[in-house]
């Protein structure tokens, strides 16, 4: 047994634990401080320093990014398990990450695409992977590993607090590239530490699952150098002019939406299962469709109620113009808040505890109820009227109560349901629904300028309350097929 794991130096925790929650701390504080300038970066006229895209654009390419930032976890999750190891995967994909934060402060169109393809690789080999080197911090059976997941969690939402505060006052007070190079910076900082730190983590995640694989190796070179060209020919191809951003975003939304309906007919329809297992994959799936209608709506707090803090919020404060990408900090400072109120609140239940799809129903509920009372709250932002911010504070808290009734229920859901012999599988489909939800909500937000506001949040937030109404219908027969589990 590895030191790490008899180790209990870090609030009785192996010290390998702060090593790798500073490191996603970093991760997180680079994607959500550059998440909460990007689409306000994008529509900022050329004169303010931005792109001048118009929303449609924006929000296409909004959508794109953040769905591929998701999407890369499952080729990144291959590529640790079969050649490079979970912990040199963490390493590049910091110097990555770092790497495209920094070519985005470089004025070019092109950079700006690179930039993002850089972070999108990159955090497709991180995050999958500094999460899978905390469960190998631990011993089998070994009673901390709960706890020592919560606390990495919250470093992941103390990323995500300080990062839109930082970046956006930075982006505000000296320009847009100066926001991106603090996300650059600080990501810099989270690869250095880590280096520093690797000396704590003892064997965990130092070796590849099916290390000295050849066959492996050669698909990864030609599947590689198969994409690499395809995305320098569509690179050649949108600086020529022939074909746009947005042509290409909605493209590669097509191709994602038919990957996930190939995978889940080879799911539900060709691969051999028992019966139970296949009833309880038919939940999988109607879970899988309920976390997409839901993220698709959540998500949209980078894109369109980013868009609507900068133009229809009043954000003079006591006589402080609050920069608009603030308000990205207010869900993770909820999240921080009302986990412990949460968790405590399920144990308390105890056997009266919901199931996963009641809470499921719920968490579209809330979020839906939160685009609805934005929507009511946009009647009164026409003809370029601005409202209280508590309007969108309070958006904020009803989506993080339903984030708490399905993030954390989700991945537990999916390690209950999935057959043992495709558990990694399915967490990887629990991601999935989060870069369709992605894809989504920038397909969205794409309507910020042809609809009126109140329009627009109402249908969305009433799609979402109507999603929730008819899953909390199902919700005894779901039960019934998930054979016991809850």
């Amino acid at each position: 047994m590895s030191e790490p794991l008899t180790d209990s130096s870090f609030f009785g925790h192996p010290r390998g634990l702060a090593t790798l929650f500073f490191t996603e701390m970093w991760e997180r504080f680079s994607y959500y401080g550059m998440r909460a300038l990007l689409i306000l970066f994008m529509t900022a006229s050329l004169e303010r320093g931005g792109l001048g895209f118009d929303v449609a654009t924006a929000g296409a390419v909004y959508g794109l990014y953040t769905a591929m930032a998701y999407l890369a976890a499952l080729p990144g999750g291959w590529i640790s398990d079969r050649i490079l190891g979970p912990r040199r995967s963490v390493l590049i994909g910091g110097i990555f990450i770092a790497s495209g934060n920094f070519v985005l402060c470089l004025p070019a169109l092109p950079a700006f695409y690179s930039g993002l393809a850089l972070v999108v690789i990159g955090t497709g080999l991180l995050k999958p992977n500094v999460s899978g080197i905390v469960g190998q911090l631990y011993a089998k059976g070994d009673l901390r590993r709960d706890s020592g997941f919560s606390i990495f969690y919250m470093g992941i939402n103390l990323g995500a607090f300080i990062a839109p505060l930082v970046c956006g006052w930075a982006a505000q007070v000296y320009g847009w590239r100066i926001g991106f190079l603090f996300a650059a910076v600080c990501m810099s900082l989270g690869v250095v530490q880590f280096l520093m730190g690797t000396r704590h983590l003892g064997e965990a995640g130092k070796a590849a699952a099916t290390p000295h694989d050849p066959t492996a190796k050669r698909q990864f070179l030609i599947s590689a150098l198969s994409l690499l060209a395809i995305l320098v020919a569509t690179a050649l191809a949108a600086n020529a002019g022939i074909v746009s951003a947005r042509a290409i975003a909605n493209a590669s939304g097509a191709v994602l939406i038919a990957v996930v309906a190939g995978f889940f007919t080879w799911l539900l329809f060709v691969a051999q299962w028992t019966p139970e297992e296949r009833k309880r994959l038919v939940v999988v799936f109607f879970l899988f469709l309920s976390a997409c209608v839901f993220w698709s709506v959540f998500e949209q707090a980078g894109s369109s109620l980013n868009l609507f803090a900068e133009r229809n919020t009043n954000n003079m404060v006591a006589g402080f113009d609050v920069p608009a990408p603030w308000y990205q900090s207010v869900q993770p400072m909820f999240i921080i808040m009302l986990a412990p109120v949460f968790a405590a609140l399920w144990l308390t239940l105890g056997q009266r505890d919901p199931s996963s799809p009641a809470k499921f129903s719920w968490a579209l509920i809330l979020v839906g109820a939160g685009f609805l009372l934005l929507g009511f709250g946009a009647t009164f932002a026409t003809n370029g009227g601005r409202v209280s911010p508590l309007w969108l504070v309070a958006t904020y808290f009803l989506h993080t109560c339903g984030e708490l009734c399905l993030s954390p229920v989700g991945l537990s859901a999916m390690t209950k349901l999935a057959p043992a012999r495709v558990g990694g599988l399915m967490m990887g489909v629990y991601f999935l629904s989060i870069s369709i939800g992605n894809y989504m909500g920038g397909q969205l937000s794409t309507l910020y300028e042809s609809l009126p506001l109140s329009t627009l949040f109402g249908a969305v937030g009433m799609v979402a309350v109507i999603a929730g109404i008819i899953l909390a219908i199902f919700v005894k027969p779901m039960v019934r097929l998930m054979g016991g589990v809850r």
